[in-house]
């Protein structure tokens, strides 16, 4: 695996046994991802996509097949190596934004900091807050901020560990549309400035801002595409189809 393969998934399967019942979600998936894309992840609810996510984000683990982050095989990893990666090397931004409600944005912002050995502790974080424009509300706290100002906090916070990867699970699905197009131009900046951004959508539209799409149907790769750049253009200006 060359050093550019940040995400590489091989016959990747994955079923869940309730009850004696085995249902199977994701069948022999294998693709990759490069340091610095920005992938869209594809598909209709019950397609697969978020157990994916959840597989390629440490949260979960496959049943069969092979996946290597940043060059390590991750079934070899210990717990706590898996840890420190969820940690160091991974953001997550969430449709329900998981922030702390009466706290400020500051410390919603530190969180991740406080489970590594980090320095220089307030410049990262200032830094996180200024890179989404929220330097302003500082000191607000969550439970104060409009939806679009939470998933900013959300993408600040994904932000403060300068992770290899960010993972945005349907990042605007609790937004108005003004809010939506901000947070995937926010997205689409961290992505020109060279993070790798991973984001699963059940929309074409939002889909449509990366510059690949991944589709999921059934649990089987159904498609894998570029996005046409006038096509990503439109979506970033925000005009319809």
């Amino acid at each position: 695996m060359d050093k550019q393969t940040i995400i590489k998934i091989v016959d990747l399967c994955k079923d869940y046994v309730n009850e004696g019942v085995v249902t199977d979600v994701l069948h022999g998936i294998t693709f990759e991802i490069k340091a610095g894309e920005f992938v869209a992840i594809m598909g209709p609810s019950g397609s697969g996509k978020s157990t994916l996510m959840h597989i390629l984000g440490f949260l979960d683990s496959p049943t069969t097949g092979e996946y290597y982050f940043d060059g390590d095989d991750v079934k070899k990893l210990t717990d706590e190596e898996m840890a420190k990666v969820r940690n160091q090397k991974i953001g997550f931004i969430f449709q329900q934004f998981n922030l702390l409600p009466k706290t400020s944005v500051y410390d919603n912002v530190k969180l991740p900091l406080l489970y590594g050995k980090y320095t220089d502790i307030d410049g990262r974080v200032k830094k996180a807050i200024t890179a989404v424009g929220l330097e302003h509300r500082l000191n607000y706290l969550s439970n104060q901020l409009s939806g679009g100002e939470k998933q900013r906090v959300a993408i600040a916070r994904s932000l403060v560990t300068d992770p290899k990867v960010i993972f945005a699970d349907e990042p605007t699905g609790n937004l108005d549309s003004k809010s939506g197009k901000q947070i995937m131009n926010i997205l689409n900046q961290l992505n020109e400035e060279g993070h790798t951004i991973i984001l699963v959508t059940h929309e074409t539209y939002t889909a449509e801002h990366a510059k690949r799409i991944l589709k999921i149907k059934d649990g089987l790769m159904v498609e894998d595409r570029l996005v046409d750049e006038q096509t990503r253009k439109n979506a970033l200006a925000g005009i319809l189809k």
